[in-house]
């Protein structure tokens, strides 16, 4: 099935968000800047260390800025935030933690659907059927999901609405057009110069997130989205360059 581990991974985040709700409302208020500031630091980290597995700075710098460009025209930020304030008037309303709810949407959706496991692992899934890297994804969204929804509330449960359109997307297509995904056994030593650009923006946009948690810079990351697309696209035109 190419979307088995898509649906492990959804039901990962709901039962990581689950048990979060459930310990949020018995947490005294000074533990939540604790666990922003744990989550925000670990973001960073992680962020940085997919970003810098770029071979060509000038393939990240130029990723980020046509991707930031395509996606302010586009007004994707301004559209995911629109969707968030409409989830939270249907679902949420105007009370305890509704104040919350898109800020948590936008930041778990980002932070759930961005980065090597998420792209590599519905790739595979989709193209043979092994779960092995979103089984390994679903493992890290349940934790998170967990301390994202004890720290912001129930709209990260929401998240996994858009884990779970992204993700099948990825397989369905995946199933469609590939047989196999090359030269990727290990998300972490992938020599696919296009999922590896792939993934130096996507850690990119999650040093973005790990700015967002720790209060230092409200960026609007959803514009950059497009960047996922535009550093393979590069890469391309690099190599088939004849002024080389």
């Amino acid at each position: 099935m190419p979307i088995s581990g898509t649906i492990l991974n959804v039901f990962t985040v709901l039962l990581g968000g689950g048990l979060g709700l459930l310990v949020s409302g018995r947490m005294p208020q000074r533990f939540h800047g604790i666990i922003m500031g744990a989550i925000g630091l670990s973001t960073l980290v992680i962020g940085m260390q997919s970003a810098l597995q770029t071979t060509n700075p000038l393939i990240l710098i130029g990723a980020a800025l046509i991707g930031g460009i395509i996606g302010e025209i586009l007004r994707l930020s301004d559209a995911l935030d629109r969707l968030g304030d409409y989830l939270k008037r249907r679902f949420a309303g105007s009370g305890k933690g509704s104040s919350t709810f898109t800020e948590a949407f936008v930041t778990s959706s980002i932070v759930f659907c961005v980065g090597p496991l998420t792209i590599l692992g519905a790739i595979q899934n989709g193209s043979s059927g092994d779960t092995t890297f979103l089984a390994i994804k679903s493992l890290l969204d349940g934790f998170t999901a967990f301390a994202f929804t004890a720290a912001l509330g129930w709209g990260v449960l929401v998240s996994a609405v858009t884990v779970f359109v992204y993700q099948s997307a990825i397989s369905l297509l995946a199933a469609f057009f590939l047989g196999s995904v090359p030269n990727c056994s290990d998300p972490s030593h992938c020599n696919n110069p296009y999922i590896v650009e792939m993934t130096a923006v996507g850690g990119l946009i999650i040093l973005g997130v790990g700015l967002k948690l720790l209060d230092l810079k409200d960026l609007k990351l959803a514009n950059y989205l497009p960047a996922l697309a535009v550093a393979p696209f590069i890469v391309w035109v690099l190599a088939v360059w004849p002024f080389k």
